[in-house]
C-alpha cells in the first residue's frame, strides 16, 4: 500500500490470474479482495512450483469517509492496482503559523 496526499495506493501482484477471478469490493470502512488463481494443466510431473494458486483474500480497514463510487481498480499484465481517493477532510493540509 501507497500513500499519497490525494489517495491510498493498493498494489497486489497475481501472476496467472485472470480479470474475470478477481474481484474488488468496497465499503465506506473495507477493502476486499478476492479471486483465485487456477492451476494450468500440466502433461509432465511436476517436480517444484512457484507460483501460488488458488483462493485468496486481501481485506483492510479504510477510514471513514470513503465513497465507494470514487474507487478505481486496474489490471495490467498480473497486477491489480486500486486507488482509493481520500476523503477532502482526510488529505493533509499546511496550516500557516502566524
Amino acid at each position: 500500500m501507497e500513500e499519497t496526499e490525494d489517495a491510498w495506493i493498493f498494489e497486489v501482484e497475481l501472476p496467472g490470474a485472470n480479470r474475470d477471478d478477481v474481484q474488488v469490493e468496497a465499503t465506506d470502512t473495507e477493502l476486499v479482495i478476492s479471486g483465485k488463481i487456477e492451476e494450468r494443466e500440466r502433461a509432465g510431473v511436476v517436480r517444484r512450483r512457484a507460483r501460488r494458486s488458488g483462493a485468496f483474500e486481501y481485506r483492510t480497514t479504510l477510514p471513514a469517509g470513503i465513497d465507494p463510487d470514487q474507487i478505481d481498480a486496474r489490471f495490467d499484465n498480473g497486477l491489480l492496482t486500486v486507488d482509493v481517493p481520500r476523503p477532502e477532510r482526510a488529505k493533509t493540509r499546511r496550516i500557516k503559523i502566524n
